[in-house]
């Protein structure tokens, strides 16, 4: 394993429990610890953002560039992951079946359309 990526795993695994557990923090009621719970997400967050930046320098990649291409693949990756998360919610929580695996499928096709769109289609 090269160095760059052990450094990429661990502060990766570090900035994922950190989101994760922000998360829980501040979505269990029963915790009561919302605000630090948000504190915590945005900590995870921050490693994350980190993570990218070490790694993309280490790889001795150029930083990325924030073009339309970069944009609309961000916001592409956001709704196909909401509407993931929203078709599973009506499923599980709200016990409507059909919208929600309606919903969850557009979010996965959102999602499966990331490829195409950053990577393209080659022969």
């Amino acid at each position: 394993m090269k160095k760059s990526n052990f450094v990429a795993l661990i502060l990766g695994t570090v900035g994922i429990v950190f989101f994760a557990l922000g998360m829980c923090m501040a979505l269990v009621e029963e915790w009561g610890m919302f605000q630090k719970g948000i504190i915590a997400g945005v900590v995870g967050l921050i490693i994350l953002l980190i993570t990218v930046i070490v790694w993309r320098r280490m790889e001795g990649k150029s930083p990325i560039r924030l073009n339309a291409k970069t944009v609309g693949s961000v916001l592409a990756g956001v709704l196909g992951a909401l509407l993931l998360g929203v078709g599973m919610c009506l499923c599980m929580v709200f016990d409507k079946m059909i919208p929600g695996v309606v919903v969850g499928l557009a979010g996965i096709l959102a999602l499966l359309m990331l490829i195409p769109m950053t990577k393209g289609i080659h022969d």
